[in-house]
């Protein structure tokens, strides 16, 4: 059975690298919808006269966030289709929110809960301020609006649930705050391949 496990969390927690860590060594297919949609929103942002790196702002979340999650899932689910095991990473804040968005989605390739092992890795800091060093710390353009209206950024830091139904031993809430990425990784690699 396929697995698609979710890398899922804020800004700066270290999702992306942890995931990257996990596909390379278990050889599974890998979608960051940041990079998957880079092209296409730098053009709208720039057809709507608009900052082409900015990733935050409510105008980008009118224009691309949507079409950023299709063409994540769409390729994603091509790949758990051919029965290969697939790592997607992006905040899918409000589709966690929504416990039958995972099963609509499988439904789109004709999978279910049932023939699809899917699991979360939700990777989390322990603090707000870590968050900023570590956002700092990565000098992208693609952070500039975070750090410009922190005060409104902010509020995506704070750890979500994930509501959709799956057993507890399917997602993992994984703090990765400390400076050895080892540490977490360990604990990651148990819980999603375990």
């Amino acid at each position: 059975m396929s697995k698609l496990i979710f890398f899922l969390g804020g800004a700066g927690s270290g999702k992306t690298t942890l995931a990257k860590t996990l596909s390379r060594k278990h050889k599974a297919a890998f979608f960051d919808m940041d990079i998957l949609l880079r092209p296409a929103a730098e053009a709208i942002m720039t057809l709507q006269g608009l900052d082409p790196s900015d990733r935050d702002s409510p105008e980008y979340k009118r224009l691309c966030r949507d079409l950023g999650y299709r063409i994540t899932m769409d390729a994603a689910l091509d790949n758990v289709q051919l029965g290969i095991d697939t790592i997607v990473v992006g905040p899918f804040t409000k589709e966690i929110g929504t416990p039958d968005w995972i099963a609509q989605e499988l439904t789109r390739i004709a999978r279910s809960l049932e023939d699809t092992d899917v699991r979360v890795a939700y990777i989390y800091l322990e603090n707000e301020a870590l968050y900023h060093k570590r956002i700092t710390a990565r000098q992208s353009p693609l952070d500039e609006w975070k750090l410009a209206n922190w005060d409104a950024f902010r509020a995506s830091l704070v750890r979500k649930e994930v509501t959709w139904p799956l057993q507890a031993s399917s997602v993992a809430y994984i703090d990765n705050s400390s400076d050895d990425p080892a540490i977490a990784y360990a604990e990651l690699e148990r819980r999603m391949y375990e």
